[in-house]
């Protein structure tokens, strides 16, 4: 059975997008960043997007700004089976990518049977929609030291409380923290 994990980055009063729906708050990366972020990308599996994550990441993983500062990334990004959440693509071009076309808990359930282990990358409302359901095996949080006094937070509305058990911490040199959480 397969495990799904999510990475997303949120500002310390808990958003992952801001009022505009932008998140170039969250590009603190330095170079102690950059190589963390590489070696989480090795992992292998499937990637899970909902569709405005999707519109932000095919053109930046596709283009020769992401394979000239993140070649490995690039690659990996690029190579791996991607799924996308959306009411509104009928297809995608980005190579290994599909549109899920089934009900959401039913696809998130076919994954987990499958044998390949899966990450959310941002997508917040998908995070929160599988924490819910009871998906979700871990939560990775790179913790963004700002805060947006108003954005999309990740767990607005959900209809029940979930207890998280930390699991790893680590801090970077640029103020970023990174949290790896499992539902407790």
């Amino acid at each position: 059975m397969a495990a799904i994990s999510a990475f997303i980055s949120l500002s310390l009063d808990g958003c992952y997008a801001d009022a505009d729906g932008g998140m170039s708050w969250a590009h603190r990366q330095d170079a102690e960043q950059v190589e963390f972020t590489s070696s989480n990308a090795k992992g292998g599996g499937r990637l899970i997007f909902g569709r405005v994550t999707y519109d932000m990441m095919k053109p930046f993983w596709t283009g020769p700004q992401a394979a000239q500062m993140m070649p490995d990334v690039a690659a990996g990004m690029n190579a791996m089976p991607k799924t996308v959440f959306s009411r509104s693509l009928t297809s995608s071009d980005w190579r290994n990518a599909r549109i899920a076309t089934e009900d959401f808990v039913s696809e998130l359930k076919a994954i987990k049977a499958g044998d390949l282990d899966a990450s959310i990358l941002g997508s917040g409302s998908i995070v929160a929609q599988a924490a819910t359901a009871g998906l979700l095996d871990e939560l990775q949080v790179m913790q963004v030291p700002v805060t947006l006094g108003g954005g999309k937070r990740l767990f607005d509305g959900i209809p029940r409380a979930i207890g998280w058990r930390r699991e790893d911490v680590r801090q970077f040199s640029n103020g970023n923290v990174f949290t790896r959480y499992r539902p407790s």
